[in-house]
């Protein structure tokens, strides 16, 4: 498969490759994919986000916590609150072109044994 007529000129560089990489990777739970929808749409705290996902507070919790290790998530403290939030609003973007109302989900290919 060329590059041709894509819109990409060049490769990326494998560090830029391997963050996305990393990014993919924390997406590829729904539960955090969820979370990231749910933050696109401002700052929550842990318990509201719970009721929300309809998860555990524990589970979601450590979803919360793998996504601010990855950085794409930062929190910051309101009283007794932890209070969540997205860091990155390319994430936004990317994460609403797959789940936006209308918008078709992307196929999904079938395996071939070769892979």
């Amino acid at each position: 498969m060329s590059g041709e007529g894509s819109g990409f000129a060049g490769d990326p560089a494998a560090e830029a490759l391997d963050a996305a990489a990393t990014v993919f990777g924390l997406l590829a739970s729904p539960a955090r994919l969820h979370l990231v929808w749910a933050l696109a749409g401002g700052e929550s705290d842990v318990t509201r986000l719970a009721q929300r996902l309809g998860g555990a507070l524990p589970a979601v919790s450590q979803h919360l916590t793998k996504l601010k290790l990855g950085g794409l998530v930062g929190s910051r403290r309101e009283g007794r609150r932890q209070v969540y939030y997205l860091r990155d609003p390319r994430i936004v973007e990317l994460v609403g072109a797959l789940l936006a109302p209308g918008s078709e989900a992307p196929a999904v290919p079938e395996r071939s044994l070769g892979a």
